[in-house]
C-alpha cells in the first residue's frame, strides 16, 4: 500500500478541492457510474487516506480525473469526499475546471469551455480565462427536480419540520424556516450538524429516494438549511450539511442546484431566473434556472451555478504502509 499522490490543492468559494493529478488507480475504460462503483470496491482505501486527517479534515473534497468513454466528453471525473464516492459535487467542479486549466492537465476541444463526464451524467462548462489565471466558472448542471414536497419528520430538539425533498446532481432535505425552526441566526456550527444529523436520521425510515434514470443514485444523505440573506445581492443563504460532522464553506453547487429545482417546483423560481445563493462564510453562487426538462416523470429544470476558485498549493502526499493511521480516521 505504499502509495504516492501528486494533488493540486485548491477552494471554490471557501470549499476545499484536492485534484488529483498523479497517483489514482488504473480503472476499466467504462463509463464514469460503473468506474465509481469499481473504486468504491476496490480502492476506497485511498479516498480515506486522502480526504480523512492526517492528510485531510471534515470538510476535505477532492477529484481523481480518468479518460472519458464519451465522445462528447473533453475528460470525466471521479469525486471523492469525507462523505463517500458523490455522483456530482458543483464546488468540485468548479476546483477541478480552475485547476486543469491553470496547470494544463486538460487541452479543451473548445477554448473557453469543457465538457465533463461525472458519474451523473455529462456537465458542461464555460470559464473565463484572464492572464493564465481562471476567474470564473459556470457550470450547467445535471437535471434537478424536487422529488417530495412538503414532508413531515419529527426531529429530536426540534419537533415536527416540513421538509422538501430535491435532486441537484445528489438528494437533500431542504428546510426553509419555520415555527420549530427559526432559521441561522444564532445558530453555531455545532448546533447545524447535530440538527443535521438528527434530520437525516429521522428522515430516514420515511424516505429513500431513488434518482428515476440512475438507479445507483438513492438516499437523502445532504441537508440544506435556507434562510434569508445578510448579504443585500444575494437572494438566499443556504447551509449544507454532508458526511459526519461537514458544512460547506460555498454555498454548494448541487445544493444551489436543488435549491433551484425546490423552488422552481413550488412555483416560486420561473425559467430563465436567477437565485445569488449566499454561503455560511459569506461568498456567493450564482444559480439560474436555465430550462425546463423532465427527469424520468418528474417535471424538473437544467440550472446552471457560476463561482469562483483559487489555486492554494501543490501537495505530494504519501501514504505508507507502515504508519498506523494509512487509512486516515475522524474524530466526529
Amino acid at each position: 500500500m505504499n502509495k504516492t499522490f501528486f494533488c493540486i490543492d485548491a477552494h471554490a468559494c471557501g470549499n476545499p478541492v484536492r485534484v488529483v493529478a498523479g497517483g489514482a488507480p488504473l480503472l476499466p475504460h467504462v463509463g464514469m457510474a460503473e468506474r465509481r462503483a469499481l473504486f468504491v470496491r476496490d480502492h476506497d482505501w485511498m479516498r480515506r487516506a486522502l480526504m480523512f486527517e492526517p492528510r485531510g479534515h471534515d470538510v476535505m473534497s477532492g477529484a481523481m480525473i480518468y479518460p472519458s468513454v464519451r465522445d462528447d466528453c473533453d475528460f470525466a471525473v471521479l469525486f471523492i469526499e469525507v462523505s463517500g464516492c458523490l455522483p456530482m459535487c458543483g464546488a468540485g467542479t468548479i476546483g477541478l475546471s480552475t485547476v486543469v486549466i491553470e496547470h494544463g492537465l486538460v487541452s479543451p476541444r473548445t477554448p473557453g469551455r469543457l465538457a465533463i463526464e461525472t458519474p451523473a451524467g455529462k456537465v458542461e462548462v464555460a470559464y473565463t480565462l484572464e492572464a493564465g489565471k481562471v476567474s470564473a466558472v459556470r457550470l450547467i448542471n445535471v437535471p434537478s427536480y424536487l422529488h417530495q414536497a412538503d414532508l413531515e419528520v419529527q426531529v429530536p430538539g426540534l419537533g415536527s419540520l416540513r421538509v422538501d425533498i430535491a435532486y441537484g446532481g445528489n438528494f437533500y432535505a431542504v428546510v426553509e424556516p419555520q415555527p420549530n425552526w427559526a432559521g441561522l441566526d444564532g445558530l453555531s456550527a455545532a448546533q447545524i450538524v447535530e440538527h443535521s444529523r438528527q434530520l437525516r436520521t429521522a428522515l430516514a425510515p420515511l424516505c429513500d429516494p431513488q434518482h428515476p434514470e440512475h438507479a445507483d443514485i438513492r438516499g437523502v444523505h445532504h441537508v440544506i438549511w435556507c434562510d434569508a440573506p445578510r448579504d443585500p445581492q444575494a437572494d438566499g443563504r443556504g447551509v449544507v450539511f454532508y458526511g459526519d460532522s461537514a458544512l460547506d464553506r460555498s454555498p454548494g453547487g448541487t445544493g444551489t442546484s436543488a435549491r433551484l429545482a425546490q423552488l422552481y417546483g413550488k412555483g416560486r423560481l420561473k425559467v430563465g431566473e436567477a437565485y445569488r445563493s449566499e454561503s455560511l462564510i459569506g461568498t456567493t453562487y450564482l444559480g439560474v434556472v436555465e430550462s425546463a426538462c423532465r427527469v424520468g416523470e418528474y417535471p424538473g429544470i437544467v440550472p446552471s451555478v457560476s463561482g469562483w476558485a483559487q489555486v492554494t498549493g501543490l501537495n505530494t502526499i504519501f501514504v505508507d504502509e507502515r504508519d498506523p493511521l494509512a487509512n486516515g480516521f475522524q474524530v466526529v
